[in-house]
C-alpha cells in the first residue's frame, strides 16, 4: 500500500478541472507557444511574417492559431493598425510577461541537458 500523502500527491492529478498542469501549463508549454512566446520575449512588438521568418518550421496556419490561443490566454495582445494595407503587431502582455522567468529557467535546464537528453536520437 503506498503512503498517504503519496496518494494524496497522485490524486489531486485525476480532479480534471482543478489540475494546474491540465488547465494552465498545457496551454503554453507546447513547441509553439513556448517558441512564440520566446521571440516575442526579445522585441517590443512584432509582425506575423517576423515571428515566421524567427521560427522557419512553423507553418503560417499553425502560427495562426498558436497566437489566436495565446491571445485568448492573455499571454499575448494583438495590436491592429488602420492602415492599408492593415498592420498587425503582437506583443505579449503583463502575465505574459510574468511567464518569461519561468521560460528562462526552462530554457536553462534545456541548453544545459540537450545533449544528454538527444544523445540517444
Amino acid at each position: 500500500m503506498k503512503p498517504l500523502l503519496l496518494q494524496e500527491n497522485l490524486e489531486k492529478f485525476t480532479h480534471v478541472s482543478e489540475c494546474p498542469i491540465r488547465n494552465v501549463v498545457s496551454r503554453f508549454s507546447g513547441k509553439w507557444q513556448m517558441l512564440v512566446l520566446c521571440v516575442l520575449a526579445e522585441n517590443e512588438a512584432t509582425r506575423f511574417n517576423a515571428i515566421g521568418k524567427a521560427i522557419p518550421d512553423i507553418s503560417p496556419k499553425v502560427l495562426t492559431d498558436t497566437l489566436k490561443n495565446l491571445e485568448r490566454d492573455k499571454l499575448v495582445v494583438r495590436k491592429l493598425y488602420a492602415e492599408i494595407p492593415p498592420r498587425v503587431e503582437y506583443s505579449l502582455t503583463r502575465l505574459g510577461r510574468s511567464l518569461l522567468p519561468v521560460l528562462g529557467g526552462l530554457i536553462s535546464w534545456s541548453l544545459e541537458h540537450f545533449d544528454e537528453i538527444t544523445s540517444g536520437e
